[in-house]
């Protein structure tokens, strides 16, 4: 039997089960806007490889749990014939809209590790007191004093699940509807969730040894750098997710633009804004974030 993962076909429960599976796989180490940003600022602003494990398998259990359950109701909206449900949730107003929940909610949550709340603020008596002018002069070691919490990372997950590329279109409108009743019309999401936690977990667990592996820097540095370059990403891609998501709302166009290449995998064949969102996101917020930590760091908690 031949593995079509680029154009699959339903071919019996347990096929499709398998390729489910086999397609979270391919999805999990692809770059894709929807897990690689997130994983990656958490998995990083955990600082070991244990806790960086444990953060890809949380993203990815809120990830996989709305996959299952977005299954069993898209099998409901062919079942009723819904349609106009199935148009909304694959239109470019969804995207739009999903983008900008996905990078508000990266916002909120660089926030609280750089600063320690949720939500900017400014006390009235600062104003008075004339202590916000010396607010604004603190310098950067004096933020970065919380780490990200296992449960920011599910409800990340429970809200980046519901990003529509090829392979929700895939999971959702070829292998969903043909599930034979509603008691495993779930499965095909799940399957696919647990193929991307597999690769999610890996990668969490690398990104989280990255920090553990820079030299000379002491254990105080390291928490240090982690938190900086986690923040950062979160902070600054979080409003890149916004920018992106109202741009597509209100020109819907740009998702039609792309890079096509001889790749025969998705994520890779078709480059569109997401696959530029990764590499805008991951590598080069990532890279200034971590050259930046480390001039301060080996200034500040350096063992040499």
């Amino acid at each position: 039997m031949a593995i079509n993962l680029f154009n699959p076909v339903y071919d019996g429960v347990y096929i499709t089960l398998l390729l489910s599976y086999l397609l979270g796989i391919v999805h999990g180490i692809t770059p894709d806007e929807h897990t690689w940003p997130i994983t990656f600022s958490y998995a990083v602003g955990s600082g070991s490889t244990k806790k960086g494990a444990e953060v890809g398998a949380i993203f990815s259990a809120g990830f996989t749990l709305q996959r299952a359950l977005m299954s069993e109701i898209i099998f409901f909206v062919f079942a009723f014939g819904l349609y106009e449900f199935k148009d909304f949730i694959s239109s470019p107003l969804f995207f739009g809209i999903v983008y900008s929940i996905v990078g508000s909610v990266m916002y909120i949550a660089g926030h609280y590790v750089k600063y320690g709340s949720f939500y900017p603020h400014v006390e009235v008596n600062e104003w008075i007191s004339g202590k916000l002018k010396k607010k604004f002069k603190h310098k950067d070691t004096d933020f970065y004093k919380k780490d990200v919490k296992p449960w920011m990372a599910f409800i990340h997950g429970l809200i980046a699940g519901f990003g529509f590329g090829a392979f929700a279109l895939i999971i959702y409108f070829i292998f969903v509807p043909n599930m034979p009743n509603a008691y495993v019309a779930f499965l095909p999401g799940l399957m696919f969730g647990l193929g991307t936690m597999t690769m999610q977990f890996t990668f969490g667990a690398l990104f989280g040894t990255w920090v553990r592996k820079i030299k000379r820097i002491s254990t105080k540095g390291l928490q240090f750098i982690a938190r900086y370059i986690s923040s950062s990403v979160l902070l600054y891609g979080g409003l890149a997710f916004v920018i992106a998501g109202v741009s597509i709302i209100f020109f819907p166009q740009i998702l039609t633009y792309g890079v096509i290449t001889p790749l025969q995998i998705h994520n890779l064949h078709d480059l569109g804004i997401g696959f530029f969102i990764v590499i805008f996101v991951v590598v080069i917020i990532g890279f200034v974030s971590y050259r930046n930590a480390m001039k301060i760091a080996l200034k500040k908690y350096s063992n040499a």
